[in-house]
């Protein structure tokens, strides 16, 4: 198996992949779900998704990001939006080869970014199936890969504002389960 950091891209693309499967429950009647993110309904979660994506990308093309939200509101179909932004994602990290990516005035490795894309596109393509009220469980080659990320990624700095408290877990329970319960989630 690859060490995660050093397959970043490739990680990324499964996540992706996994995220996408979630995308496909989303049916309009939904969007006003809530979500496992405190005080989010889906429709919130697909628009901070799209803005997670937009800037990853904005991260393997221009090798910076910014630090503001897009603004406005996304096209008004937000789930065919995503599909399309993540598969013109995928297609310019495997692609690409920077090295490093600015983000206010901190140089990361391109590896370190897409990473931490990946646990975040994961975990909120949990949410959405979740939100779409279908238990999805995050395959257990990715979560067992993402787990060892979000450890790193995920500090007691992050809680409570990105992220609940972790629940606990079983060492003993799926991969998948450790990995949204270690972000705040209840599996």
């Amino acid at each position: 198996m690859t060490p995660p950091l050093i397959g970043g891209a490739e990680l990324l693309e499964r996540a992706v992949g996994y995220a996408l499967g979630s995308l496909l429950l989303v049916k309009p009647e939904v969007l006003g779900h809530p979500t496992p993110c405190r005080a989010w309904d889906l429709k919130a979660l697909l628009r901070h998704m799209n803005d997670s994506l937009a800037a990853l990308h904005e991260a393997v093309d221009s090798g910076h990001v910014g630090l503001e939200a897009a603004t406005g509101d996304p096209a008004a179909d937000l789930v065919a939006e995503l599909k399309d932004r993540a598969c013109h994602l995928i297609g310019a990290w495997t692609a690409s080869t920077r090295s490093t990516v600015s983000i206010a005035d901190r140089q990361l490795t391109g590896a370190i970014v897409s990473c931490a894309g990946a646990v975040e596109i994961t975990t909120h393509g949990w949410d959405v199936a979740r939100a779409c009220g279908v238990n999805r469980p995050v395959p257990d080659e990715l979560a067992e890969d993402l787990l060892q990320l979000a450890e790193l990624f995920v500090t007691d700095h992050d809680r409570p504002d990105r992220f609940a408290a972790p629940v606990p877990m079983s060492c003993l329970a799926r991969p998948g389960d450790r990995l949204v319960a270690f972000l705040g989630r209840i599996p």
